[in-house]
């Protein structure tokens, strides 16, 4: 309790700029928070997917392996599964397919990151303020009293660190969360081309491959594909 108030005492201390630094650190936190949720549940590791995939095709199983991905709630597994709905089409459309849907996976990977850059920039900034109104205060006390009040000439120092202390301390611990989220949507960014270009080499073989007719497979449609094409 002595320590809560102690550090309740030490923010006061800082004068009226603590309001918006203290509501720009809940801020931070609050967006902290739930971007770490949503970050960490997107960048799951998508190598079991992928083989799920995989194995899918082998047997001809399109559908099997569009449930995979749909079960898997990941902007891998939208991309993959936006892949193989587009399957029928080209290697260079199924490359746009896939490039577009990775694209408009991005906005909701980058949401609020935005409201952290601003409070690593203004958070210094209002320390800054706090600072000079600290300090300016001081020197009206000085001015006013001389040194007989060394007392208020201390307390608007302490008021200006304080201010600047706090202001510095926001700002680094967001920039920490900043960049972490900003390396995990790059690697996420980076799993998504790399399973798009897999899905597309392993749609590729199955075009290739002629559909043996196994039971419980729905057969590679490039089959029936290449022989359109072959009548046209």
């Amino acid at each position: 309790m002595e320590s809560f108030t102690g550090a309740v005492a030490f923010l006061v201390k800082g004068g009226p700029i603590m309001v918006p630094l203290l509501a720009a650190s809940f801020l931070a936190v609050a967006v902290t928070i739930e971007r770490a949720v949503i970050l960490a549940r997107a960048s799951r590791d998508s190598g079991p997917l992928m083989r799920r995939v995989r194995e899918a095709l082998q047997r001809g199983a399109f559908d099997e392996a569009v449930r995979a991905c749909e079960e898997a709630n990941t902007p891998v597994g939208r991309v993959l599964a936006a892949g193989l709905r587009a399957r029928h089409l080209p290697p260079e459309r199924l490359e746009k397919v896939l490039e577009e849907e990775a694209l408009s996976e991005l906005p909701a990977l980058n949401r609020r990151l935005v409201v952290l850059d601003t409070v690593i920039t203004i958070a210094p900034l209002l320390g800054l303020l706090g600072t000079v109104t600290g300090m300016i205060r001081s020197f009206g006390i000085m001015a006013v009293s001389g040194i007989d009040r060394p007392h208020g000439i201390t307390g608007g120092v302490a008021e200006a660190l304080i201010a600047t202390a706090v202001g510095l301390a926001i700002a680094i611990t967001t920039l920490i969360a900043y960049n972490w989220f900003t390396e995990k949507v790059r690697d996420i960014t980076s799993q998504m081309e790399i399973r798009a270009t897999q899905l597309i080499n392993l749609l590729a073989e199955a075009r290739a491959e002629p559909w043996s007719g196994r039971p419980g497979t729905d057969g590679p449609c490039y089959a029936r594909d290449a022989r359109v094409e072959a009548a046209e």
